[in-house]
């Protein structure tokens, strides 16, 4: 079996909404790219976990789009084949929202399959090295500095020396093994958001679902912190039949760009560490599980859905916090509430801070900022202590409160961007990240169609 080697000067580690826009952005800089992802296709949460909509990219009064560069290139060449709906066309409370309104003004429904596809195209323009199927297995470190990675596939083991190595891996892997301090989850607490099976159907009749929640949305309450949303008065009318075992009470229901085609966003397996396999496995199983209950519930209980079908379940679960990597700067919950803008902020962003499961898999804790918008400094994507290493994603230095609003995918796009932004500037400056110019990254990242005012 022989032994792969490979040189370049940039390393990114996860194909993941963050890591392949590092990916792509890093070598549209003139440096040398490779990426290493362990499925068959890029896009992370957003193809393999099948999860939708893109949530907002607006401001907070829905006026402004504010996460744009990567994540707006990506959006626009998915709206010109056809696989998604520009977010300046979805307003908050319609069934792209599960008509849901604070929030969720300017989602982007779109179809999983184009969006590969659509990746696959830009990394091969950008002249990326991509390495599917390939696993990371531990940085390749020189005292605190890491220089390169080690992998393994059915070639056998690698090892790939790199100038800069990007964490995407979403759950900090990189960074964890390279013996940078974690939380995990809400330490504080002791829990880890829930995880959810996502899974897609078709043949719905959906002006029906649609009239059927259009008729009861003054039935819509919040009570002892779980929102009573759409379909929960079938949901009510399942359990006393006896055929609704699941601790939820309504129906995440998300149309997608085909007319008759739905994305589920319902199933919470809760005390899953994702950093585990055996975890992982169990969540996958009863995830599965609770796909197919939601599904006989749509079919039998929910008007429109008679004939509805399985497009599919994700090839992997859903997962919303792991691993919060100890960096320069840890965001805070209080820093997005209040609308703080730091000087190296990177992007900016104005998602809500979203909690599932902090008390039980039925609650939802959802506060919108006090503000416009919220900057991502540079210091939360330098880890603390070993040099050579970027991250970006939902493994950014954030407390469990701050990551639960950064943690969707057009900021991880963003940050992204910004890391793979950074990764070049640095090798072609021939320096560390920590000592790269934040000037002129953020500079650069203006330049490259990042809305970042001045």
């Amino acid at each position: 079996m022989k032994k792969q080697h490979f040189e370049t000067d940039v390393a990114v580690v996860g194909g993941g909404p963050a890591g392949v826009c590092a990916a792509i952005c890093a070598a549209r800089h003139g440096v040398r790219v490779l990426l290493v992802e362990q499925g068959g296709s890029c896009g992370g949460m957003a193809t393999a976990g099948m999860v939708g909509p893109f949530m907002t990219c607006y401001n907070s009064s829905g006026d402004t789009m504010i996460i744009r560069g990567i994540f707006e290139e990506i959006v626009d060449r998915l709206v010109a084949r056809g696989y998604a709906i520009h977010p300046r066309e979805v307003m908050g409370g319609t069934a792209f929202t599960s008509w849901i309104k604070i929030g969720h003004d300017h989602v982007t429904p779109f179809e999983s399959e184009g969006l590969k596809l659509i990746l696959d195209e830009m990394l091969v323009e950008a002249g990326v090295k991509v390495l599917y199927h390939t696993a990371f297995l531990e940085p390749v470190l020189q005292e605190n500095r890491i220089t390169g990675i080690r992998i393994a596939s059915k070639a056998g083991i690698g090892e790939v020396i790199a100038g800069v190595v990007i964490d995407a891996t979403g759950d900090g892997d990189v960074a964890a093994r390279a013996g940078v301090p974690f939380e995990m989850g809400n330490e504080s607490l002791g829990l880890m958001q829930p995880a959810t099976m996502f899974f897609h159907i078709s043949h719905v009749d959906s002006a029906a679902v649609e009239a059927d929640i259009k008729a009861n949305l003054h039935r819509f309450y919040r009570r002892d912190g779980v929102n009573y949303r759409s379909l929960h008065w079938r949901v009510s009318e399942a359990r006393e039949a006896g055929d609704w075992t699941l601790d939820r009470v309504s129906i995440g229901l998300f149309r997608m760009p085909r007319e008759d085609e739905w994305c589920v966003n319902t199933s919470r397996i809760m005390g899953v560490d994702s950093t585990d396999n055996e975890s992982l496995t169990r969540a996958e199983i009863e995830g599965r599980r609770q796909a197919d209950e939601i599904l006989r519930f749509l079919r039998k209980y929910v008007p429109g859905c008679e004939n509805a079908s399985l497009k599919a379940t994700a090839p992997h679960v859903g997962i919303r916090e792991s691993r919060h990597i100890k960096g320069v700067y840890r965001l805070t919950a209080e820093d997005l509430i209040a609308a703080r803008v730091p000087e190296d902020s990177v992007l900016i962003a104005a998602n809500s801070v979203d909690v599932h499961g902090r008390f039980g898999p039925k609650s939802n804790e959802y506060t919108p900022i006090n503000g416009d918008h919220y900057g991502v400094p540079y210091r939360s994507l330098l880890p603390e202590g070993i040099e050579g290493l970027l991250m970006a994603g939902r493994c950014v230095s954030a407390d469990s409160t701050a990551a639960g609003a950064i943690r969707v995918m057009p900021p991880c796009m963003a940050m992204g961007q910004a890391a793979g932004v950074a990764a070049a500037l640095a090798v072609s400056t021939g320096v560390m990240p920590a000592a790269l110019d934040t000037a002129v990254l953020i500079d650069t990242l203006r330049r490259d169609g990042v809305y970042l005012p001045r």
